[in-house]
């Protein structure tokens, strides 16, 4: 079997306990920029900033973080060192239609067979970002520590990348508010009335509210709900649940699946600097494989309806 190697970018949000249960040994940096000046490479950990700061910082209106992905001259130089080994390279991307990483991978991918003409590099487009993008990385590694090849890890990515489910409440309308998504008025009518929006993935790697709930002890019980509806197989099956500075909630979620699914394993995993600047304080959701999304959600709406009473 021809060597290879698998490489996500920073948007995967793999904690170290999933790198290292799963063998990820490297992933593809982005860049992050506060307005005191501070500029520094986004990484899966808060070694450089720390998750309080960091979320702080967002929180607050008149301070501003900005993210960047890994640029073509980045992926060049990490596909570069592989390409000149005979390496393959199997490069792993958030949703395309969410942001240009995708398209500067490509990029790269295109120049490197310009002077390496044998050299084997796969973009893969996920079409889903954060933990649900964290999930499909996490089970490509685990099928290469199985021995499949990498065309055989390529076609079970294409096959099941509309399979990851998302699950959970944002608390923070304040930040969804001013990222545009919904008016500050109903933000603020939200906030004073525990209102939590709770969705899942669309086609595209967006996340579409199926249903409100009012507090969280709600919000957690109706996520779980769903997954015993939508997921499939839980007991030979990951799940990750992840949180943007929401740690307790995040606890509580998993060990609810915990118990009441009994899957293979549970991780609980941050939102690191790549998508928490996007996404924002005051997430937890739980990210899992079941059938693919159907359009327009329509049967994953049918179902939250069933669960909320509708």
């Amino acid at each position: 079997m021809k060597q290879y190697v698998i490489l996500a970018d920073i948007t995967c949000d793999l904690s170290p306990e999933l790198r290292e249960y799963f063998g990820v040994e490297e992933y593809i940096p982005g860049h992050v920029t506060i307005d005191d000046g501070r500029d520094f490479a986004s990484r899966l950990d808060w070694d450089l900033i720390s998750r309080e700061e960091f979320y702080r910082i967002l929180s607050d209106h008149k301070r501003k973080i900005t993210t960047a992905p890994p640029n073509v001259e980045e992926y060049y130089a990490v596909f570069e060192k592989y390409a000149a080994q005979g390496i393959g390279v199997l490069s792993m991307s958030l949703s395309g239609k969410i942001s240009s990483t995708y398209g500067f991978a490509r990029a790269a991918a295109e120049r490197i067979r310009e002077n390496y003409p044998q050299a084997e590099i796969y973009c893969f487009d996920s079409f889903r970002m954060s933990a649900a993008f964290g999930l499909l990385v996490a089970c490509a590694h685990d099928l290469k520590r199985q021995g499949k090849t990498m065309d055989e890890v390529i076609a079970w990515l294409e096959e099941h990348k509309t399979c990851v489910h998302q699950m959970g409440p944002i608390d923070d309308l304040i930040f969804v508010a001013r990222r545009g998504r919904i008016t500050m008025g109903k933000a603020i009518m939200g906030s004073f009335a525990g209102v939590k929006p709770m969705g899942d993935c669309n086609a595209e790697g967006y996340t579409t509210v199926l249903t409100k709930a009012k507090g969280i002890k709600k919000a957690l019980d109706i996520t779980v709900r769903y997954l015993q509806q939508t997921m499939t197989d839980p007991e030979n099956s990951y799940v990750i649940v992840a949180h943007s500075d929401r740690e307790l909630y995040g606890k509580t979620l998993a060990e609810m699946i915990e118990m009441q699914l009994k899957p293979k394993k549970v991780f609980l995993t941050d939102l690191y600097s790549g998508s928490g600047a996007n996404v924002g304080p005051g997430m937890v959701g739980a990210y899992y494989l079941g059938a693919p999304i159907t359009d327009d959600l329509a049967a994953e709406k049918e179902i939250m309806n069933r669960i909320v009473g509708k």
